[in-house]
């Protein structure tokens, strides 16, 4: 009778142990920090909805177990990237029925971060908890970006290590991780919001004349970058800096089998001026960099160019806010599929792209 009281009450603190290690928190108490364009639902998960949106926390010891599942209107995969201690971990397949992530890493304590490697319209992966010796992460207050752009900015086609290019679905290749974005702003430590969606554009998008499909202007205000108005994005994140990246879709020929109109200056420029408008009305105080795109060439980078120069001389004779600058590209051969940057491409551009803005960071 002993023994068996014994072997109770071990079996009882065994089992408060597992509970007090397994963690999902309400969000009042939640030790889970959430960046970028997410949701945490009221049992304390997290959604993540956009391009490298993320869910950040510690755990001591050497190992950490995640939960998460995929989750869309109808059933497929999605991918997250993980980050343990500032370095590169893993790019993780997540399945509608729940994936573990096993973590085990040498030393004491550790910082983990897991990033949404696909996009919104490729669904949302939910974080559900985590198994493992947990604590909530102090973080000191850093500079913020805003990166709104297209699949350049997404990260797509650009991550072929597991999945060659031309196999599986179309955004097995996607790793937001690796988005010249997130590079640069991981080499400025700062904090970051990707507002990026593949093919689309300011007035029309890859292989739409804003017919069918929405446009940037469309979706900006909308938590899940698309047409729900149902759910509204907070904003708040109040950035330093939001960097700009549309018109590659604008310029595009689409897929060369349905019609496409002549590039639109005009509509191009309005759109545009009016889309910064909506971009100061959520972040009245940030300074706005245009840029260009190194995968926009010839006589279209011209058009490009002069279509900019237009919108930053419109804006900035409105004379309320800081002044807007652009930022233009060398000149980079994507090898990323479709032809998208691949990893080291983008590595290329955030090279070009975070100097210039350490020097606008800098001036604040």
């Amino acid at each position: 009778m002993i023994i068996h009281q014994k072997l109770a009450l071990v079996f009882i603190a065994v089992s408060l142990t597992c509970i007090s290690w397994f963690t999902v928190l309400p969000p009042a108490k939640s030790i889970f920090a959430v960046k970028g364009r997410t949701e945490v639902l009221a049992n304390g998960e997290v959604v993540l909805i956009a391009s490298a949106s993320s869910v950040t926390f510690g755990f001591k010891g050497t190992k950490c177990t995640l939960k998460l599942e995929a989750k869309d209107k109808t059933a497929h995969h999605n991918y997250v990237a993980v980050e343990v201690d500032g370095q590169y971990y893993s790019r993780e397949k997540i399945m509608p029925t729940g994936t573990t992530v096993f973590i085990n890493v040498p030393g004491k304590s550790h910082t983990i971060t897991i990033y949404k490697a696909t996009e919104a319209v490729n669904g949302t992966v939910i974080f559900t908890g985590a198994e493992g010796d947990l604590f909530k992460i102090a973080e000191k207050p850093k500079k913020k970006i805003e990166f709104i752009g297209d699949s350049i900015t997404c990260g797509m086609g650009n991550d072929t290590i597991a999945i060659p290019c031309g196999k599986g679905e179309w955004y097995d290749q996607h790793n937001a991780y690796y988005s010249y974005a997130a590079v640069t702003a991981r080499a400025l430590n700062v904090d970051f919001v990707l507002s990026s969606v593949s093919g689309i554009g300011m007035y029309r998008n890859w292989n739409d004349e804003h017919d069918k499909e929405a446009i940037m202007p469309d979706v900006y205000e909308n938590l899940y970058l698309n047409k729900d108005t149902t759910k509204p994005y907070a904003f708040g994140f109040n950035q330093d800096i939001t960097c700009i990246a549309l018109g590659t879709n604008d310029f595009s020929k689409g897929d060369g089998k349905k019609s496409r109109l002549p590039f639109n200056e005009d509509t191009y420029v309005s759109n545009y001026v009016n889309f910064i408008q909506t971009v100061y009305k959520h972040a009245p105080d940030t300074r706005i960099i245009l840029l260009d795109s190194p995968m926009v060439t010839g006589e279209n980078a011209a058009t490009f160019a002069k279509c900019l120069n237009k919108v930053k001389d419109a804006v900035n004779a409105q004379k309320h806010h800081k002044p807007v600058t652009i930022f233009t590209f060398s000149a980079i051969t994507p090898h990323g599929c479709g032809f998208h940057p691949e990893i080291e491409d983008d590595k290329l551009m955030a090279l070009q792209l975070a100097p210039y803005l350490k020097k606008v960071l800098n001036e604040k």
